[in-house]
């Protein structure tokens, strides 16, 4: 038995029984002691309402707990003592901090149970609330897409099935072994063509045309054909199948994929149209740029890794991050590279031309690179150079922690976020299973006072349940079996 100490002072406003009441309660097995006058400072609290109970009949003693013992004058509550510890604290401080391990959501409820307004807990612990808040919803998004997925449409047409099922074999690696195994070729696709782009600038790979300059071997510009028709074949059938073509059209990986495969045809028309509207030195000129973009088919694996989806989110959540980098290089790069000007001045042999010019060695020295092709001569030079390669070390190594963080919080998160989904969908799986078992065994037979009993304890519970869809969604998932 544990119990908090009874305070100094004395609650004026309550009365004089009251203050002396002392509330023997038990909180889930956990035997406490409680006093009246600490507990009637938030008389509209549910322990406060059980101290001021005047009349001792079950009627009113069974509204406000779940059992009484007459004999040891005690009240029992199947709730959980750790959150009934951080809560009990709102009559002694007047805030409620949150303690570790406890679910936010579930110590919510636990305060609705107990009549406490949430503007009693900490802002530290709101934030932590929210944030669960967030993670709930996104589970919620994740199984509604799975039910989604998983549920037929009998009053859609065979084009609208035919539409949903490409759509899922292109787009879903995870609903199906076909489309995880097209995700798989198509990343082996664009492992290989970029092989080949950049086996095709090696100069023992190429031959010369009838003009004399050199293009890219035969095999290796059948190779790159191959990938490129596997590119456009792939990006027309997720054009066709998709649900909303221009939100398609406009995603950013999907604009990637289209710069992945455009070069290539817009040289097949330069080279064999072009010549006759254009000069062939402009053509040439103009297919080698084309030919650059197709670096950008190296961005398609970030459709198929995780891992590369989780960085760029990293990155963007560290904006501001990134930022303050830039602007402490950009500082030191202004301060030492005009440093650097002045103090090599006096020597004759001097690299240091101009404050822009000195830009270049600033740069390459506070990022450690250091090419030797600019370096100072002068004593008071090179002291500023070591300087400047400190400070560089130092405001390239601040922000690389938030970074890291980022990516770290958002990978568990992803994996958290999966795992919840899988265990939420067997869960209503198990639930529609069990509501069906016992809706045929009330129909066999009919229920004893002990099931009547059981079931009154099942509800007692029912209100720390976290739901995560509506119903509607809930009887489609009975109905996808």
């Amino acid at each position: 038995m544990w119990g908090l100490p009874k305070p100094r002072y004395v609650n004026c406003n309550a009365s004089d029984s009251s203050e002396e009441t002392e509330l023997y309660v038990n909180i889930g097995g956990v035997r406490q002691v409680l006093h009246g006058d600490v507990l009637n400072r938030y008389p509209e609290t549910r322990l406060a309402e059980l101290v001021n109970c005047a009349s001792r009949n079950f009627d009113t003693i069974s509204s406000l707990c779940d059992d009484y013992d007459p004999g040891k004058g005690e009240f029992y509550f199947d709730r959980d003592p750790d959150a009934f510890k951080c809560i009990v604290e709102v009559y002694y401080f007047g805030e409620i901090h949150m303690k570790r391990g406890i679910c936010p959501i579930c110590f919510i409820k636990e305060m609705e149970f107990w009549k406490i307004d949430i503007s009693f807990l900490d802002e530290c612990c709101k934030s932590n609330l929210s944030e669960k808040e967030e993670e709930l919803a996104e589970i919620a998004n994740k199984v509604k897409l799975i039910l989604e997925d998983m549920e037929g449409e009998p009053a859609a047409n065979q084009w609208e099935r035919c539409q949903k099922f490409l759509w899922k074999l292109m787009e879903k690696p995870e609903s199906s072994l076909p489309a995880r195994t097209i995700a798989i070729v198509s990343f082996f696709f664009i492992l290989i063509s970029s092989v080949v782009m950049c086996m095709g600038t090696i100069p023992d790979l190429q031959v010369e045309d009838a003009e004399g300059n050199q293009v890219e071997h035969p095999t290796l510009d059948a190779i790159e054909t191959a990938c490129i028709g596997w590119f456009t074949v792939e990006y027309l059938l997720r054009l066709a199948s998709a649900p909303n073509k221009v939100h398609f059209a406009l995603s950013f990986m999907n604009i990637v994929d289209f710069l992945a495969i455009m070069p290539f045809y817009v040289v097949l028309v330069l080279t064999y149209l072009g010549t006759a509207v254009m000069e062939l030195a402009n053509v040439q000129q103009a297919v080698q740029a084309l030919r650059i973009m197709r670096i950008a088919r190296i961005f398609k694996l970030a459709r198929h890794s995780s891992g590369l989806q989780t960085l760029t989110y990293a990155l963007k959540r560290s904006f501001k991050e990134l930022g303050l980098l830039l602007m402490y290089m950009g500082v030191g790069i202004f301060v030492f590279s005009a440093l650097a000007y002045t103090m090599e001045q006096s020597h004759p042999e001097t690299l240091f031309k101009s404050i822009p010019q000195s830009f270049w060695w600033a740069i390459i020295t506070m990022t450690t690179v250091g090419y030797g092709d600019i370096y100072p001569k002068t004593t008071l030079g090179r002291c500023n150079a070591a300087i400047s390669f400190l400070c560089g070390v130092i405001a390239i190594a601040l922000p690389i922690h938030p970074i890291i963080n980022n990516f770290v919080i958002y990978y568990n998160k992803q994996r958290v976020l999966e795992t919840a989904a899988k265990h939420e969908l067997e869960l209503m799986e198990l639930q529609s299973s069990e509501g069906a078992e016992k809706k045929a065994a009330r129909k066999s037979r009919k229920p004893s006072g002990t099931e009547v009993w059981d079931s009154t304890i099942r509800a007692s519970h029912s209100d720390t349940c976290i739901p995560l869809l509506a119903e509607p969604h809930r009887t489609r998932q009975k109905s996808c079996k």
